[in-house]
């Protein structure tokens, strides 16, 4: 509001009048922003009038602010207002906390859902890359058993399969990165206010997905490292 009707100036010591009214009233503090009846909107102009103040009307919402956990308040908050408000009944108390969670139930749940479908899709791909590498290595099997009697070691083919599966993922990061970056700001061009923060979630999603495809290679490449040279040989 101060923005708004003063600019760069200062509101404090101004004065202002509300529509249809004549009574004015003098600026002696200015806030910071803040949403009022939706999370989803962008704050709105908004003037905060003193309750006790000329008599004016009936106020329903009180506001507290307090550094301990607000449930351990509550008691000695209600004994207060009825002392100073002994007229007016308290009919609800409750954090803003709650309230917060209260605004956001869809989108708490559509988390919920998008982490399920994610975690679900990490683990298909997993058993995808499992899937590929082992017959991967079967077919490899006479190739592993050469490149070991030629004196590759276990730790050799074991690091030669890894390194396959950490190909195939690379290539898929390679897609899937630019998607990544370039979906929030899609997002945020369609929500008003949304903030992105786009570089730490893309780099634990990858790291996540590294992680969970070499757990998946491993099994692969530690048969490949147990396969003998002779035998290998034997089933070409």
């Amino acid at each position: 509001m101060a923005r708004y009707y003063f600019g760069d100036g200062t509101a404090i010591g101004r004065r202002l009048t509300f529509e249809g009214q004549t009574q004015k009233y003098e600026i002696v503090g200015v806030v910071g922003d803040a949403k009022y009846d939706d999370l989803r909107v962008a704050a709105p102009r908004m003037v905060y009038l003193n309750a006790f103040q000329e008599g004016r009307g009936r106020f329903s919402q009180f506001a507290l602010r307090t550094d301990l956990a607000p449930t351990r308040v509550v008691e000695q908050v209600r004994a207060i207002v009825r002392d100073v408000l002994k007229t007016v009944p308290i009919a609800k108390v409750t954090t803003l906390s709650q309230q917060v969670d209260a605004s956001i139930v869809q989108e708490r749940l559509m988390a919920k859902l998008s982490g399920g479908f994610g975690g679900l899709g990490a683990l298909l791909a997993a058993l995808g890359l499992y899937g590929l590498l082992a017959y991967s290595v079967t077919r490899r099997t006479t190739e592993i058993g050469i490149r070991m009697a030629l004196g590759a070691t276990r730790g050799d083919v074991t690091r030669m399969v890894l390194n396959s599966a950490l190909r195939l993922v690379c290539a898929g990061l390679a897609l899937g990165v630019p998607l990544a970056i370039w979906s929030p700001r899609l997002a945020a061009s369609l929500i008003q206010d949304m903030r992105l923060e786009t570089t730490l979630p893309i780099v634990y999603a990858s790291a996540a997905i590294i992680g969970v495809s070499l757990v998946a290679a491993y099994l692969p490449a530690r048969r490949a490292a147990r396969v003998h040279p002779m035998d290998a040989l034997r089933r070409s």
